[in-house]
């Protein structure tokens, strides 16, 4: 069963996409990597299909499908760590 959505949740999520956004330096491939696999998984569910095309792509399809079977809501909750955690580094 999954767990119900609160608005606070949503906007700390939209947040935190911002805040990516305005970090001063870029993060590393694997924050990067991660923030994109969390991201992807929110909003379109669970990877589907098998890697394709280059190096960039197989890299990211593999982030998304290791997060497969993680709900939405603790997707959020773990996008909202990392940035957390970037802002700090940063």
């Amino acid at each position: 069963m999954s767990e119900k959505i609160s608005q606070t949740l949503k906007i700390r999520f939209k947040r935190a996409i911002k805040r990516v956004q305005n970090l001063s330096s870029r993060p590393s491939n694997e924050y990067l990597l991660q923030l994109y696999a969390l991201y992807k998984q929110v909003n379109e569910g669970d990877c589907i299909g098998r890697a394709s095309g280059g190096l960039r792509e197989r890299a990211k399809w593999k982030a998304w499908n290791s997060v497969t079977g993680t709900s939405e809501f603790d997707a959020m909750i773990k996008y909202c760590e990392v940035v957390d955690k970037l802002v700090i580094i940063d």
